[in-house]
């Protein structure tokens, strides 16, 4: 996936019922010519395929696209070991996976599987350490030696793979610092998009970071979750009462996300159904096959 062009991709589900379902979409997706595909990660839900069997399993059936976590359930995959997985699966796959982060939402769950409950504070340091953590231990050099408050290694050798780049899903304050600091990339929650209140108060706080860390805050993705429909014919309104994008015709939304690229920087999408689920079959292959190409072409031309 290119380093810093304009990805596109979907939300898949990732149900044990879902399977047949999830590879046709994904290999539709690569034929197609999306970048990435995307699955969350709730291991305490039986119902659901472990989010990176699944992405190997994907990535070894398809060429070219990107698969990504999103985003990755931390507190239940320790990072030296995380590391190592994704690295095996950049050398398995030929670069083709992201990780995606995140510092642990639903504690109730993840306490029921046996993980330490830790306070917010200490899972936003343990989730930047982690990171720190999966780049170091990535990309070749002498055994790395690490002690932080919540991991340790000792004259571990790290992987000869380039760490993939590293997305997050953080929402608080000192969650988006962090990224700003050690993070490749950041997917707003909540599915906010570029003119939501939640973007224009949160992505700054990622660029201070950033600019304090001394890293261009530029080279920071922000990849929208980002669901609607496709329909036929243009909608009078694209947005609901609140704000919130719902949809509209192929040229509708064209002429939304060149905008969001050109005048707002937004550097990918995630299409997710208009219910904030996987997109149906139809949805999809309108979305990369109408879509996609007409941004892609908007926004080089300018």
């Amino acid at each position: 996936m290119p380093a810093h062009d304009v990805v596109f991709g979907f939300g898949a589900h990732s149900g044990i019922d879902d399977i047949p379902e999830l590879l046709r979409m994904a290999q539709q997706a690569d034929r197609d010519g999306l970048d990435i595909f995307t699955l969350s990660d709730h291991p305490y839900l039986g119902g659901r395929v472990d989010a990176y069997a699944a992405l190997g399993f994907i990535l070894g059936r398809t060429r070219n696209i990107t698969g990504l976590a999103n985003v990755t359930n931390l507190p239940t995959r320790p990072a030296p070991l995380l590391a190592r997985l994704v690295t095996s699966l950049s050398a398995l796959s030929g670069g083709r996976i992201v990780l995606g982060m995140g510092a642990g939402g639903l504690w109730d769950r993840i306490a029921d599987l046996g993980v330490p409950r830790l306070t917010s504070g200490d899972a936003v340091d343990a989730f930047e350490e982690a990171i720190v953590l999966v780049k170091l231990l990535s990309g070749g050099g002498p055994p790395v030696t690490y002690e932080g408050r919540h991991y340790k290694v000792n004259q571990i050798e790290p992987a000869p793979v380039p760490a993939p780049p590293v997305w997050t899903g953080s929402v608080g304050r000192r969650s988006l610092a962090a990224t700003g600091r050690v993070a490749d990339g950041w997917i707003p929650g909540h599915a906010a998009d570029w003119l939501s209140d939640r973007y224009r108060t949160s992505r700054p706080v990622v660029d201070e970071a950033a600019a304090s860390a001394g890293r261009d805050p530029r080279e920071i993705r922000t990849v929208f979750n980002f669901p609607g429909r496709i329909t036929d014919r243009p909608l009078p309104a694209t947005r609901d009462s609140d704000g919130r994008w719902i949809g509209g015709s192929a040229a509708q939304w064209v002429e939304e996300l060149t905008g969001a690229v050109l005048e707002h920087g937004a550097s990918g999408f995630t299409l997710f159904s208009a219910g904030h689920g996987a997109p149906d079959p139809t949805l999809l292959a309108r979305w990369a096959q109408e879509v996609v190409p007409a941004v892609r072409e908007a926004v080089a031309k300018r």
